[in-house]
């Protein structure tokens, strides 16, 4: 029986791929650009599983209702650069080729990089549990990565495009800058090769992540359950995230999968009171403008954060209570 992604990939590699690979002189990545075409497949895959599962989420179940969506328009944009186009292209091609380069150097010094398998031998024969472990290790520096970024300036004038959308849904994930999501990129690619993860586990592993941080900014009323989001980040611990007050350096709640890393460093707020979600001082260019409006509003902010005290704090305070109805 043929397997109906492999076909369409081999599809898409032959009567698109190819012809650009040619045009443009690179068909040294011929080979290559099935697999790209396989997690490129697996991306859209991905956002209909947001789909399926987040729709009827914030359709039946809201948390707050807006007269018009039109702000909505341009984080589906953000969604599909980011999961169908660019996601597949940095996550496969870049940490691929960085793996064979970085093994094969040290191979030819006599160096195994080591992998979780190796350096746990009792793990071999239990790849499911090694794939969660992976899970586990990436999200831990993930937290890190994204608490770096609401600390130093320059890199929160990026991120505020994140911060800025006051209609907060399930396609609000991937509303970043392209440089905080190339930087973000790049951070679990190198983590990745620190920890040895398997380069065709690695696209896999990060769409099963970005699908629970996709589920996380759902505007939903439906909760996990006092121990459910103390096991997995709930669309509420999120949403605290988001709130007003909680912009910029008085934050809290980073973790994107797994709240423990927030429980553990004393980052965790479990209220549920947050209704209302935004920056007060974004740009009204990074909220109401289009996809190149925010990016180049990103990075102005950017530059004028870089060169000035932006903060006196880092302690993550509490968010305001808002007042106003869960269904205004």
């Amino acid at each position: 029986m043929i397997d109906p992604f492999s076909w369409l990939a081999g599809w898409i590699q032959e009567h698109w791929l190819i012809p650009v690979l040619y045009h443009f002189g690179w068909m040294e990545w011929e080979d290559t650009s099935f697999l790209w075409a396989m997690f490129a497949i697996y991306g859209v895959l991905q956002v209909g599983l947001n789909l399926s599962v987040c729709m009827p989420l914030e359709r039946f179940w809201p948390l707050q209702k807006w007269p018009t969506r039109e702000a909505v328009g341009t984080d589906i944009l953000y969604t599909l650069i980011a999961r169908i186009g660019l996601f597949p292209l940095v996550t496969f091609f870049l940490f691929y080729q960085a793996q064979t380069w970085l093994s094969g150097v040290l191979t030819d010094r006599g160096y195994i990089p080591p992998t979780l398998e190796t350096t746990f031998p009792m793990l071999i024969d239990h790849p499911v549990i090694t794939f969660f472990l992976y899970a586990f290790l990436l999200d831990f520096a993930d937290y890190w990565r994204h608490r770096f970024s609401h600390i130093f300036g320059w890199w929160y004038g990026l991120h505020a495009i994140h911060h800025a959308q006051e209609k907060m849904t399930f396609w609000s994930d991937d509303r970043n800058h392209l440089l905080d999501d190339t930087i973000t990129y790049l951070w679990a690619v190198i983590i990745g090769l620190l920890i040895g993860v398997p380069p065709l586990q690695f696209p896999l592993l990060m769409l099963m992540l970005r699908f629970v941080e996709g589920l996380s900014h759902a505007n939903t009323r439906v909760g996990f359950g006092w121990l459910g989001e103390r096991l997995l980040v709930s669309p509420q611990f999120h949403r605290v995230h988001h709130g007003h007050k909680a912009a910029g350096r008085r934050s809290c709640n980073f973790g994107a999968v797994f709240p423990w890393w927030d429980m553990l460093f004393r980052t965790a707020d479990f209220s549920h009171d947050v209704v209302e979600t935004g920056d007060p001082r974004a740009d009204r260019a990074m909220i109401d403008g289009g996809w190149w409006a925010q990016q180049r509003a990103g990075l102005r902010l950017s530059a004028r954060l870089a060169f000035r005290r932006w903060g006196h704090t880092t302690t993550p305070a509490k968010p305001s209570v808002s007042t106003a109805s869960p269904n205004t």
